[in-house]
């Protein structure tokens, strides 16, 4: 049964950094990520080590400030965020895939397996 994992969302004040990581058992994938779900808010695409972590991506919100990366032997990808702020605050969600194509990133429905999700805040 494919699992992940995911662990070390917190509370941190403005400015603070967190890493998250999310280990993945039961399975390998080529690509893995992170999603986000702020309250009242849809989930939305946030990084990605694509293809074992051939290259990486993320969103404009993010860029600069957070890091993926992908530890192959460990099966796990790590979060690293810094220069946190309170709009960052919300459930992240580890998501992996191997259909994925680049065009289809972003979207939801591309990924096959996810986590249960960690809540990050941010207080303001």
């Amino acid at each position: 049964q494919v699992q992940l994992v995911e662990s070390g969302g917190g509370l941190v004040q403005v400015g603070g950094s967190l890493r998250l990581s999310c280990a993945a058992s039961g399975g390998t994938f080529l690509s893995m990520g992170w999603f986000r779900q702020a309250p009242g808010k849809e989930r939305e695409f946030v990084a990605i080590s694509w293809r074992r972590g051939s290259n990486t991506y993320y969103s404009d919100s993010v860029k600069g400030r957070f890091t993926i990366s992908r530890d192959n032997a460990r099966n796990t990808v790590h979060l690293d965020m810094d220069n946190l702020k309170p709009e960052d605050t919300a459930v992240y969600y580890c998501a992996a895939g191997n259909r994925l194509i680049l065009s289809s990133i972003r979207q939801r429905d591309a990924y096959d397996s996810w986590g249960q999700g960690t809540q990050v805040t941010v207080p303001s």
